[in-house]
């Protein structure tokens, strides 16, 4: 019994220290800074300030906002490169996935490129309207960067889900006269459904505590990651910082913990 005890306890050692080292020790920290002043002054200072309480609800609709158009664009995607076989179809994947590679500090750059005062469409609408569109320094702006990079998760996980799919059922809802959208609704949607679960979570997780992005495009964007980061830099109010860093942390912990018992092990195709 104690042999067999013994080797179980070797393998679990290395979990147990990094949990401790990097996950407990410094959730005890945040904490321990955010109840530094008076015992929930912080936290009812989220609710009470509007700069706070506005922070925090931007990031969260537009993390949902990202996430539901992330899941629209991607199903589409995924479903149609998963059916068709064509010349082109690796590089066309390879390409949808090529945002991965880029940082978030990248990615804030391609969207100034594309929206900013310089920009691609700034300098297309002057010459066509005399009036240049700029959105790259605005809701708008984070949007698109953050769908940038959250549709190649969804658009692989769809597709690694899609390939699984039985083809005897979909014959047989043709074969008894259902149409493409019956098939859709009623037999590859609920299919993927625990991907799409999965994938969505990362993608919202993923949006809520972006960073890079929202540092490049800064300039009128008050996100949760920002606050953050501001409160910590320049206004060394180390107990909203870690105040607002738990709750970030709460938000998103939920998401996921929702995504594990409503989804598949394929959540980890999204990370």
């Amino acid at each position: 019994m104690k042999k067999h005890y013994f080797p179980k306890v070797l393998l679990i050692a290395p979990t147990l220290i990094i949990s401790i080292a990097f996950f407990l020790l410094p959730i005890a920290k945040l904490v321990q800074l955010s109840l530094a002043k008076e015992a929930g002054h912080t936290y009812w200072s989220i609710v009470s300030e509007s700069t706070y309480s506005m922070s925090l609800i931007s990031t969260v609709v537009l993390s949902v906002a990202v996430t539901l158009v992330s899941l629209i664009i991607a199903t589409s995607c995924g479903l149609f490169l998963t059916q068709h076989h064509f010349k082109g179809k690796a590089l066309l994947i390879s390409l949808l996935s090529f945002p991965l590679a880029f940082p978030g500090v990248v990615i804030g750059f391609f969207i100034i490129m594309l929206g900013g005062r310089q920009g691609a469409i700034a300098q297309l609408s002057m010459a066509l309207l005399g009036e240049r569109w700029v959105f790259a320094y605005t809701m708008i702006g984070l949007f698109l960067g953050y769908l940038y990079f959250s549709i190649p998760r969804v658009v692989l996980t769809v597709m690694g889900a899609a390939e699984k799919l039985d083809n005897n059922l979909l014959e047989a809802g043709r074969s008894l006269g259902a149409s493409r959208w019956q098939i859709l609704r009623d037999i590859t949607l609920p299919a993927l459904m625990p991907g799409l679960i999965s994938s969505g979570s990362i993608c919202f997780a993923t949006s809520m505590g972006a960073f890079g992005t929202a540092f490049s495009l800064a300039s009128d964007i008050n996100v949760l990651p920002m606050t953050i980061y501001t409160e910590f830099t320049l206004n060394a109010n180390f107990a909203m910082a870690a105040a607002l860093s738990l709750i970030l942390g709460l938000i998103t912990w939920i998401c996921l913990l929702i995504a594990r018992f409503k989804g598949t092990p394929s959540l980890s195709l999204g990370a």
